[in-house]
């Protein structure tokens, strides 16, 4: 029943882990034959990621979201009138600001923190219990609504292109939710594997894009397409400013993920993490003041029938397989964006779990070497959620960009302690930063309403 595999060291063989019942040893041959066979401990090591395959696994949910950010954005200065889209520019260069604070931030946190945490531990260690388990709910809530906003996105995107599929929206994302929770069953290494060719497909799209976008702004001097005129239905004013501001940094959802998930990557972790960040926060800028100002120069305005991204691309691309590809990239990636909450929200768990304010359940591995609790109580939390509000997201937007910037705010504040009290070389440059990102946190995560109209239902 047992082997020998290193000096007082004993193995469980195939046969050990057999129920004795025939009911039981059905069970767990389909449970092997869908999530395949268990994984020794010895394994963990090698079911960890590299830094090629945890950049797609970690940033799809980031990644996806320059599909809608700039656009949230455009839709609420949109409603001043045509002439308030001119301030999307300096918007969009405060927000360049908050995504490179937030993420050199968290790039000090990995430093600080080598074998993972995000803003609960970060929070509780410098701000006290109740401030940690204030940013652990945050973040929870952040993870959930991750999941069924993704999906209701990338569906979304698959009913404009099918109308035909519209009466089962809620059904497919409920099956979505389902092939992420089995694939991140099966372990690390194969979820990655699924999301690799779809974000870098993804990227490339965009990046083509651009490229063809601002090679055709250059031919007429970079001069900006008036835009078409639109009546003001509110006045501009400062608290439409950072509603739009607001608005536009959804975009930075999902930057947290790595430094929860330091443990997840080979060694050295921390280093291997740090160098992920960097590279996702330098796409994010790119792809999201790229988008933004090619939005400007092409004088594009959110409507009601098509969201800005579609429009972008089908008046670069009019002819040709590209503006499908775009499209399909689009969709998919949004789909997939829910995994990033797959990686985070069980280590979450498991360190609430490690420090008493979660069921212990949530520190046990399964047979695949992934926390299978925490990722089955998140598809199922995910799948009330998304089932409660019938796949519309519209109503689920506030209440996750206020979670996810609370826990952000915390967790930069939570920095600002740590220095303080450590000081060491550079120590007031470091504080600098995370107090600059905690206070531009902490204005996106006051709560606003949604923008009313007009605005492309593409965009939630």
């Amino acid at each position: 029943m047992f082997r020998r595999e290193q000096p007082d060291e004993l193995v469980a063989t195939e046969p050990a882990n057999l129920p004795g019942t025939r009911f039981g040893r059905a069970l767990t041959r389909l449970r092997r034959a869908v999530f395949g066979p268990p994984l020794s401990s010895a394994a963990v090591l090698y079911e960890r990621m590299r830094k090629l395959v945890a950049l797609p696994v970690l940033s799809s949910d980031l990644l996806s979201s320059v599909a809608y950010g700039p656009e949230a954005m455009l839709a609420v200065l949109v409603l001043a009138g045509s002439a308030a889209l001119g301030l999307s520019l300096p918007l969009a260069a405060g927000l360049v600001v908050l995504m490179i604070a937030v993420g050199v931030s968290y790039r000090q946190t990995i430093h600080a923190y080598p074998h993972g945490a995000g803003s609960y531990i970060v929070a509780g260690d410098n701000l006290g219990t109740g401030a940690g388990l204030t940013a652990a709910a945050g973040l929870m809530l952040d993870y959930v609504l991750t999941v069924a906003v993704s999906v209701a996105a990338g569906v979304h995107a698959v009913t404009s292109a099918l109308p035909g599929l519209a009466p089962f929206a809620v059904p497919l994302g409920v099956l979505v939710i389902a092939v992420l929770l089995a694939a991140n069953l099966r372990g690390v290494r194969t979820a990655g594997n699924i999301f690799v060719l779809p974000t870098y497909a993804f990227v490339v799209a965009l990046l083509a894009l651009l490229a063809v976008g601002y090679l055709r702004a250059a031919g007429r001097g970079f001069t900006p397409v008036p835009p078409p005129a639109v009546p003001a239905a509110e006045g501009l004013g400062l608290l439409l400013v950072l509603r739009a501001f607001a608005s536009g940094a959804v975009s930075m959802t999902g930057i947290e993920a790595v430094s929860n998930a330091v443990p997840a990557f080979r060694p050295p972790e921390w280093r291997n993490a740090r160098t992920t960040l960097g590279w996702m926060v330098a796409m994010l800028v790119l792809l999201f003041a790229g988008l933004t100002l090619l939005f400007h120069l092409a004088g594009l305005v959110p409507t009601t029938g098509e969201t800005l991204l579609s429009q972008l691309a089908r008046l670069t691309f009019p002819t040709g397989p590209w503006y499908g590809l775009i499209q399909a990239a689009t969709a998919l990636i949004l789909l997939l964006a829910a995994n990033t909450a797959f990686n985070g929200f069980p280590r979450l768990l498991f360190f609430m779990a490690r420090a008493g304010h979660a069921p212990r359940r949530f520190l046990h591995m399964g047979d695949r070497l992934a926390f299978s609790d925490g990722l089955v109580a998140l598809a199922a939390t995910a799948a009330l959620v998304f089932i409660a509000f019938g796949g519309h997201t519209e109503r689920l937007i506030p209440l996750y960009a206020v979670g996810v910037f609370l826990a952000f705010t915390l967790s930069q504040a939570g920095m600002v302690v740590h220095w303080r009290r450590r000081r060491g070389a550079g120590w007031r440059g470091r504080l600098a930063v995370n107090a600059v990102g905690a206070t531009l946190s902490g204005l996106c995560s006051s709560p606003r309403r949604s923008p009313s109209s007009p605005r492309a239902p593409g965009w939630w």
